[in-house]
């Protein structure tokens, strides 16, 4: 089931960039938790385009409606379905893009796999498939941090060859919304836009690095071998549009290190078993240690440039395209609740594993 994720937390997403709608179908959500629009909309409103000056000017306000799974304000135990619905969508600024493929996107590889594709705005392939994502997510936080006393962050740690001066520890989220690049380090965050602003003009775009971080997992989730907690996180992070790849805790810099420089020694503290050090980003074999796991997730520029460049058309003749429609100059900002959104799916299905096999 290629539009399905989670095990016991489910989510199916559905819906193409320029059709009437799109949403999610949630699966597994506990019962008795309440839940109505208010509790959705504020991560959709961060997700949305047209938010500002650096992101794409559709104008969309993604309003969620929630259409099942819940009676008098409370989950049911059902599936929850939940709509959004398209209201800026203009399909002929892609009329070119129906005989043409655009460089870099989805459109030859979903001709070559199907014979068949939505050209208008990539249909499926496009980021706008993130909005049931997010929806889902800001379910799955708010059990995590009701239920759990979990709180999932993230921010924009760099941008092309800017870097912020963040401490992952110490981040709260209106530092992370004080600004319209998302990025806590306020002085980098300037920087930033600058920087966009000018590549925006120019019609070309940037990528960058979201970190983020999840604190108060307790030690027990995730499960050894295929399941590994660090591993759905990867393929969560990896299966968001423009993504490049994933480093938790010491990342690749643990190339650098011994085993002895690298290891995280236990102590003991106010009770606990605690580590010293934090290089595994909270993730030990696989199951969380109880410390806070943090990851880094970088993204490509975005791949519709306001530029001529080769491509091949339907009959595989040479030509060539010129970008069209809207489209975000740097992914990064909108790519915050979505990380955000990815990491509290995961986490949310493992805490309700370890739940129904340990019954904790």
């Amino acid at each position: 089931m290629p539009n399905t994720f989670g095990h016991l937390f489910r989510i199916t997403t559905w819906g193409e960039s320029h059709g009437g709608g799109v949403g999610v179908v949630v699966d597994g959500c506990p019962p008795r938790l309440p839940l109505t629009e208010a509790d959705i909309q504020p991560e959709l409103d961060r997700r949305r385009p047209g938010q500002s000056r650096i992101v794409s000017p559709r104008k969309e306000s993604d309003t969620v409606e929630i259409l099942s799974g819940t009676f008098e304000g409370l989950t049911l135990g059902t599936p929850i379905c939940l709509l959004v619905r398209n209201e800026d969508a203009r399909p002929e600024a892609y009329l070119e893009m129906a005989r043409k493929f655009r460089p870099s996107h989805a459109d030859y590889t979903y001709h070559a796999k199907y014979g068949i594709r939505n050209w208008q705005g990539g249909g499926r392939s496009s980021a706008r498939e993130t909005i049931g994502r997010v929806a889902a997510g800001a379910i799955a936080k708010k059990i995590l941090r009701e239920q759990f006393g979990v709180q999932v962050l993230a921010w924009v740690k760099q941008i092309k060859n800017i870097v912020a001066d963040v401490d992952p520890t110490k981040v709260q989220p209106r530092q992370v919304e004080s600004n319209i690049v998302r990025c806590p380090d306020s002085d980098a965050a300037e920087k930033m836009v600058r920087l966009i602003e000018r590549v925006r003009k120019v019609g070309d775009t940037v990528g960058g690095i979201v970190e983020a971080v999840a604190r108060g997992v307790p030690p027990g989730w995730g499960e050894p071998v295929f399941d590994k907690l660090e591993a759905d996180l990867a393929k969560a992070m990896l299966s968001l549009p423009a993504s490049r790849g994933f480093e938790i805790g010491s990342g690749f810099g643990s190339v650098l290190l011994t085993g002895l420089q690298h290891n995280d020694p236990f102590r003991m503290k106010g009770g606990r078993v605690r580590t010293v050090t934090n290089r595994s980003g909270g993730i030990q074999g696989g199951i969380s240690n109880g410390e806070m796991i943090f990851f880094r997730v970088p993204f490509k520029p975005v791949a519709t440039v306001m530029q001529e460049q080769d491509t091949v058309d339907i009959e595989y003749r040479n030509t060539t395209l010129k970008g069209r429609g809207r489209h975000d100059p740097c992914v990064l900002p909108r790519a915050v609740p979505m990380v955000e959104a990815m990491t509290a799916l995961v986490l949310v299905d493992h805490a309700l594993r370890q739940r129904a096999q340990c019954g904790a």
